[in-house]
């Protein structure tokens, strides 16, 4: 049996940080989805960190980690990855990054291309505006007091019982239960609620999502990116892979058939080759100050394609 994966604790800025760390070798910091944490990641962290060292934090709000008043914009989230690296004595990170994580890892990038030496996004928010009703609702008044009751015990109990049925019936329409399940549980919590509330609030409205990366995409030639989307991406479409493929066209964009929101979950051993052989095939950043400056002074916005870049679909392994 493999040994437990040990949660570790820093306190940042008065603020308790949860984090795994495992491995050795280049680092690899993994960012989970919006109202999840580490576990997310637990199907890939040992095969990764056979390679790799694996940081998996839970982000502030989230998990294990503190639910203080405070920022929860992805520029927010960015910093504190920053400052929990600093800490740890990390330099650089290849930032791996899930749904909303992967609007975080981009921010990231971003901020912080001196630390970056690569990024691999994993069905990322930020690249168009659609995104499930569901994370919708969390925007609207009533969210808080309907989680309240959907989370008290009895009822709580019966609709992740449910849940999980659900996601172990076979259906590919549920396949991606179970991750939701633990979502609803995790907002038993009203600290998480509020929180998830304002991480959700600062980046999609009733229309759907409001942060896009599409202005900054020029910035990836200056740095390997690689997209991974399941075909059967119920929360954001698979079709924003296309996006990604149009707006960075040296990206490596991989579409792992029969999976869901989670490739990571639905297809690990297919997930840690991809993520292996695109950080073998591809060096890590160099950053240069000179070269960014130009990027920044000769980039411009690009208008969002009407139709968007077929792209390859893996093959399962």
């Amino acid at each position: 049996m493999p040994k437990p994966i040990e949660v570790q604790y820093l306190t940042i800025h008065g603020h308790k940080r949860a984090y795994v760390k495992v491995g050795t070798g280049p680092a690899l910091l993994l960012l989970h989805g919006l109202g999840c944490d580490h576990t997310t990641w637990l199907p890939v962290i040992a095969a990764l960190s056979r390679r790799y060292t694996v940081i998996a934090p839970d982000l502030l709000g989230h998990g294990r980690s503190a639910k203080p008043r405070a920022d929860y914009s992805v520029g927010g989230y960015a910093n504190g990855m920053r400052d929990l690296l600093t800490v740890l004595g990390v330099d650089k990170v290849t930032v791996v990054g899930h749904s909303f994580g992967g609007g975080v890892a981009m921010q990231f990038a971003y901020q912080f291309p001196e630390r970056t030496e690569r990024m691999i996004l994993v069905a990322p928010g930020g690249l168009g505006a659609e995104v499930t009703p569901a994370i919708r609702a969390i925007t609207l008044p009533f969210f808080h007091q309907a989680m309240g009751v959907v989370t008290l015990p009895g009822v709580r109990h019966l609709t992740t019982a449910g849940l999980r049925a659900l996601a172990a019936s076979g259906l590919p329409q549920a396949r991606d239960l179970d991750e939701v399940a633990m979502i609803v549980d995790s907002f038993k919590d009203p600290r998480a609620r509020r929180a998830i509330r304002h991480v959700v609030s600062a980046v999609v409205d009733w229309r759907g999502q409001i942060v896009t990366m599409v202005d900054r995409a020029y910035l990836t030639q200056a740095m390997p990116m690689c997209v991974i989307w399941g075909t059967e991406d119920a929360v954001i479409p698979v079709k924003h892979a296309g996006i990604a493929s149009e707006f960075a066209p040296g990206a490596t964009v991989e579409v792992i058939a029969n999976a869901g929101h989670f490739p990571h979950k639905d297809h690990p051993q297919r997930f840690v080759k991809i993520v292996d052989e695109f950080i073998r095939a591809h060096p890590a950043a160099a950053y240069h100050r000179g070269r960014w400056r130009s990027l920044l002074k000769n980039g411009r916005q690009v208008p969002v394609p009407t139709a968007v870049t077929p792209v390859r679909q893996a093959e399962i392994a």
